[in-house]
């Protein structure tokens, strides 16, 4: 049998060359930004590292991310990084599979649940709230033009407001964006991310 080799040796951040010539209006405030994430969490997401070789995509990228994963809502940070989690098993997407999967386990404090819900949401033993929840955000991500009023209504039933169904939408929207990028230029997870919460 071949060798298999060990994997992630890969030290680029994409299969693509993102450096360019030319003026980056902006580029200080990523510097800055950067300089704020690698202290607080002690290095520097490899999605962030990409779009920060376009300040004004990055920009609008964390400014977007930071209000939906972050910012004000009904949901619980847990319950936004199951989202992100499932959308992305959904596209098999390796990169924010690694990433958000690793936010799971930290955030519940639970070393299975991130590869449950990556595998299969359903091997997760969830309240019914939680698997309506990833039941919505898997059926929008496979055929968003099925979603309806009985969709949303489920999601009522088990005490999700409007703004909360809203923030939802939001979120798979956003990881179905991110996953066809990561996806795409064959983005490589961090290796920081394999040993959190473990």
């Amino acid at each position: 049998m071949e060798e298999i080799i060990k994997q992630g040796q890969n030290t680029n951040l994409t299969k693509l060359n993102l450096n360019y010539d030319g003026h980056k209006d902006g580029e200080e405030g990523v510097e800055n930004y950067l300089k704020i994430v690698e202290e607080k969490i002690g290095f520097i997401p490899n999605v962030l590292a990409a779009f920060a070789k376009f300040p004004k995509q990055f920009e609008g990228f964390t400014k977007l991310y930071n209000s939906l994963m972050l910012g004000e809502s009904g949901l619980t940070k847990l319950e936004r990084e199951m989202i992100a989690v499932t959308v992305s098993s959904e596209n098999h997407c390796f990169y924010c599979l690694v990433a958000h999967g690793s936010a799971v386990r930290e955030l519940s404090n639970d070393p299975q649940l991130g590869e449950r819900i990556a595998a299969n949401f359903k091997s997760a033993e969830l309240p019914r709230k939680q698997e309506e929840l990833l039941n919505f955000a898997r059926q929008l991500t496979r055929d968003p033009s099925e979603i309806g009023e009985d969709q949303r209504k489920k999601l009522k039933d088990v005490g999700y407001t409007d703004r909360d169904i809203w923030d939802i939408s939001a979120i798979v929207g956003l990881f179905n964006m991110t996953n066809r990028l990561a996806s795409a230029t064959e983005m490589e997870p961090n290796s920081n991310y394999y040993n959190i919460a473990r």
